[in-house]
C-alpha cells in the first residue's frame, strides 16, 4: 500500500471519519518549537493543538521539530512521511482519523547534534516543550537533579562542546548555547505529569548550571534570570501503545500507509500557565486553556484520573485484567477507584473555577470504560516507583494531616505492593531492586515491611504511620494471587 506523504496526501478527500491539514510547512521553514520527547503522547495532543491553534489564526510560525530521546524509531517513521501521521481517534460511536502537519521533521542527537545545537540558538525557536516522562528528569527524592547519575555526570563534565545525553543535559546546554549566541528570549513547557512542572524543571536546570563551572554557571543563571520562563502546565488525553489492529483501522479508514500512527480518546484538555518570555502560538484557539494558576487543575488530574488509572492498573492486573476497560468493566474494581475519588482524592481539592469535581471524577471512569482504547494494564502500572508519591501518597499524606484514614487511597498503594509481588511484569527505574524486595514472597507483613523501606517512595514519614503500615499488611494479603 502507498505510504503517507506529501505526494500522496493530495489523493485523499475530506470526510466525517477523515479530517486532513489545511497547509503543509514550506521547504526551509523555521521551526517555532523544539520539542524533546517526541513519542505518541505530544504526537496526540500539544501537536494537535498546535496545529489547529495555526490553522485557526493562519500564524504558521510554529512548526515543531521532535527530538527524540533514546532511539530514532520515530525519525525513521515520520522521516519518510515528510512528517505527517495520523491520530486515530477511538471512541465508543466508532473512529475517525486526522492526518497532522505540525511537526516538520524530527532529529536524533546521537547522530544530528549539530543540528540541534543549530535549532536552540535559532532566534525564530521560541518555545521549547518536553514529554520526557517522569523518570527522564533523573531527580532525587527531595525533587533535585541527580547530580550523581552518570548521564547528568557526564553531561555536566563533558564541557559546553560535548554532546549531552540526559534531558535536562540536553536542554541546560541548549540554553547556554543560546545565551552565547546572543541570547533571545524562549519559554520552556513542561508537559509531564509532575506536580507544578514548570517549577519542577526550572529547578532541575538550575541545578544543572549551579553545578558548572563558576563562569559557566553564572553565564547561564543570568541568562535563566532574564530571558527564560518555566511556565505550569496540565495535560490530559488518554493515549494507549498503538497496536497492529489500531494500524490496520487507520490503513482502512486513510487508504494509505501510516507508520507513525497514534492511537487517542476524543477528550483532549492542556491547561498553560500564561506566562511566557516572548511570542507563543495562540493555543488556546486551538483548544488550551491560558490561566493565572494551573496548580488546582493539575492536582485534581494527578489524584483524580492518574489516581484512579493506577488503581484500576494495579487492581485490573492482578484480577487478569488486561486492559483498563476490562478493570472499569469490574464492579468491585471500578467500586475501589469511586471510593478513592470519593472518599480521599475530592476532600483534598480546592475545584477550579467552574469544576464540579464529583462530576469530572464520573468524566473520568467514564472515558475509563471506553472500549475501544485497549489502555494496558500493565503499560499503566510501568513507573510506580516515580508516579505513586504523585498519584497516591499526596492524597495519603493530605488525608493523614485532616485526622482522616485514607484506606481507599491505601488499598491503591497495597495493590501496588501486590503486583510486584506477583509474577505480572515490572517495567520501573528500580525494577531489580523492587523484585528483589517482594518478588515470590507470600508473608504480606514482609512485604510491605520492604517496600516501605524504598524511601525515595514512601520518605521518612509514612513508614512510621502504624494505621498505614497495619492498613497495607491487610490489603497486600487480601490481594495477593493465591
Amino acid at each position: 500500500m502507498t505510504r503517507l506523504d506529501r505526494t500522496s496526501l493530495p489523493t485523499l478527500t475530506p470526510r466525517e471519519d477523515l479530517v486532513l491539514p489545511a497547509h503543509l510547512p514550506a521547504d526551509g521553514a523555521p521551526s517555532g518549537i523544539v520539542h524533546f520527547g517526541i513519542g505518541a503522547f505530544h504526537r496526540a495532543h500539544q501537536a494537535v493543538i498546535t496545529q489547529a491553534a495555526m490553522e485557526a489564526t493562519g500564524d504558521d510560525s510554529w512548526w515543531i521539530t521532535g527530538v527524540t530521546q533514546r532511539s530514532d524509531s520515530v525519525r525513521r517513521q515520520l522521516a519518510p512521511q515528510d512528517g505527517l501521521y495520523t491520530v486515530l481517534e477511538k471512541s465508543p460511536a466508532g473512529a475517525k482519523t486526522q492526518v497532522i502537519s505540525a511537526v516538520r521533521e524530527v532529529i536524533f542527537p546521537a547522530e544530528q547534534q549539530d543540528r540541534l545545537d543549530a535549532l536552540l540558538v535559532d532566534p525564530a525557536l521560541r518555545i521549547i516543550t518536553l514529554t520526557v516522562t517522569e523518570k527522564g528528569y533523573r531527580r532525587r527524592a527531595d525533587g533535585r537533579l541527580d547530580l550523581s547519575d552518570p548521564l547528568v555526570a557526564a553531561d555536566i563534565a563533558g564541557g559546553s562542546g560535548a554532546a549531552p545525553a540526559s534531558a535536562v543535559g540536553r536542554l541546560a546546554r541548549g540554553l547556554q548555547g543560546r545565551a552565547r549566541a546572543g541570547g533571545a528570549p524562549i519559554t520552556v513547557v513542561c508537559c509531564d505529569n509532575l506536580t507544578a512542572n514548570g517549577e519542577v524543571l526550572e529547578r532541575l536546570v538550575r541545578d544543572f548550571a549551579e553545578a558548572l563551572p563558576a563562569a559557566e554557571a553564572e553565564e547561564l543563571t543570568t541568562f535563566l534570570d532574564a530571558h527564560v520562563r518555566f511556565p505550569s502546565t496540565m495535560v490530559d488525553r488518554i493515549v494507549p501503545a498503538t497496536t497492529d489492529a489500531d494500524r490496520a483501522e487507520g490503513r482502512a479508514i486513510l487508504g494509505l500507509e501510516d507508520a507513525g500512527l497514534v492511537v487517542a480518546e476524543p477528550f483532549l484538555q492542556w491547561v498553560v500557565e500564561d506566562s511566557f518570555a516572548g511570542e507563543r502560538p495562540a493555543w488556546e484557539q486551538g483548544g488550551a486553556q491560558l490561566t493565572a494558576d494551573v496548580a488546582p487543575f493539575e492536582l485534581m488530574k494527578l489524584r483524580t484520573l492518574n489516581g484512579a488509572h493506577s488503581t484500576l492498573a494495579y487492581l485490573g492486573a492482578l484480577r487478569g485484567h488486561a486492559t483498563i476497560a476490562e478493570s472499569v468493566a469490574d464492579p468491585q474494581v471500578l467500586q475501589a477507584a469511586r471510593d478513592l475519588i470519593a472518599q480521599d482524592v475530592i476532600p483534598t481539592l480546592t475545584a477550579p473555577d467552574g469544576t464540579d469535581l464529583a462530576a469530572y471524577g464520573e468524566t473520568v471512569l467514564e472515558r475509563f470504560a471506553n472500549p475501544a482504547l485497549a489502555h494496558r494494564t500493565t503499560q499503566i502500572a510501568m513507573d510506580g516507583s516515580q508516579k505513586l508519591p504523585l498519584r497516591l501518597l499526596g492524597t495519603i499524606r493530605d488525608r493523614l494531616a485532616a485526622g482522616a484514614e485514607p484506606h481507599a487511597a491505601a488499598v491503591g498503594v497495597a495493590a501496588w505492593m501486590a503486583y510486584i509481588a506477583s509474577d505480572l511484569p515490572v517495567d520501573d527505574p528500580i525494577a531489580e531492586r523492587l523484585v528483589g524486595l517482594a518478588r515470590g514472597r507470600t508473608d504480606a507483613s514482609v512485604i510491605v515491611e520492604n517496600l516501605l523501606g524504598v524511601r525515595e517512595v514512601f520518605g521518612e514519614d509514612l513508614p512510621e504511620v502504624a494505621w498505614l503500615r497495619s492498613t497495607l499488611v491487610d490489603e497486600v494479603s487480601r490481594l495477593l494471587p493465591r
